[in-house]
């Protein structure tokens, strides 16, 4: 089967950072469905590994973890899917990745694709819809208020993928004002058109901007991007018992700041229920579930952003490098592999 891989880090300039390549194709065994991919969507977790992990000796290393694709094969244990069912899904980051024509992935961790959507909308959701749904009523429980502080959200990098899922579950299953920080005309319309009430400029300082808007210290603060860069602010703006969140990798966090307010810190990782294997790692497919229902309700919308076309080294090295310049909006993906 046709793939994309490398066995090296290297920078994203040079054709060896992900090449195209040929692989056995993968047997379903247990509790895993044999997906057919159809369209995947590229997360900065991509970039990550592939500047850090290298494959193992004589072998090639596979990254991707969204996929939207058709079940072409069930192992003996599968009870939920069957073999033509269409599915979506953000994969396991211990695992071979979905940079391929056909992609193995436990069940439990499986969601059916919502209906009202093509392959390529639907690839752009799981990852960034399970990491905001689980930051959002995991981790903040964001439906507990904060005693005396604003009903209100801040999120921060409002336009990325997980921002741009966090804007939309919030504004859909919560009561709380969405705050979200744009610096470009382009990002400020998009996360107003994701349902944000508010926006601040994440180039200047936040704490003062957020006072201005005259609704109080908000309880929440969700940080996907340069929360070195924003944690003074962050913890300033906080009203007194809040609660912050975040999914980025500062170098550095001091978390003594945090003290004086009781302020509660929160990491989340997608992946941590598949690596651990967690007694709850099935409700994923159930949050996924839910998601593909809210969407053919007409209440979430994809969060796609650009469609790159086919799913090539080629195209895959081109949406590496727009993450890693961070000039993504949305979601990248890429759909079909070349005849």
């Amino acid at each position: 089967m046709r793939a994309i891989g490398y066995q090296t880090p290297l920078p994203i300039e040079n054709p060896a950072s992900l090449q195209d390549i040929d692989l056995p194709e993968p047997v379903a065994t247990g509790r895993d469905l044999l997906v057919a991919v159809k369209a995947i969507s590229v997360n900065p977790v991509d970039t990550k590994v592939r500047r850090t992990a290298t494959a193992e000796p004589g072998g090639w290393k596979v990254l991707g973890w969204d996929a939207a694709g058709t079940v072409v094969g069930t192992g003996p244990e599968v009870t939920d899917f069957s073999v033509g069912d269409e599915v979506f899904y953000a994969g396991a980051l211990n695992r071979s990745g979905t940079n391929a024509e056909r992609h193995l992935v436990d069940e439990r961790i499986v969601g059916r694709k919502p209906r009202s959507l093509n392959w390529a909308e639907a690839a752009a959701l799981p990852l960034t819809a399970l990491t905001a749904w689980e930051m959002l009523f995991d981790r903040l429980a964001v439906h507990q208020p904060v005693p005396g502080a604003a009903p209100a959200i801040l999120i921060i990098g409002g336009a990325g993928g997980v921002s741009s899922m966090a804007i939309q579950l919030a504004r859909v299953l919560t009561d709380l004002t969405v705050i979200a920080t744009a610096s470009r005309p382009e990002t400020r319309d998009w996360v107003k058109a994701l349902g944000a009430q508010l926006v601040i400029d994440h180039s200047r300082p936040l704490a003062a901007q957020v006072a201005a808007l005259s609704a109080g210290s908000p309880g929440f603060v969700f940080s996907t991007t340069q929360t070195e860069q924003h944690l003074a602010d962050s913890i300033a703006l906080l009203a007194p018992q809040g609660r912050f969140g975040l999914i980025d990798d500062p170098a550095t966090l001091d978390a003594l700041p945090f003290k004086k307010k009781s302020l509660s810190l929160h990491w989340e990782l997608m992946f941590t229920r598949s690596l651990f294997g967690t007694e709850d790692m099935g409700q994923q497919g159930v949050i996924l579930n839910e998601v593909s229902r809210l969407v053919d309700e007409g209440r979430l919308r994809t969060t796609l952003g650009e469609n790159l076309g086919p799913i090539t080294a080629g195209t895959l090295r081109k949406a590496h490098a727009l993450i890693e310049r961070g000039q993504a909006k949305g979601k990248i993906v890429l759909e079909g592999f070349p005849d």
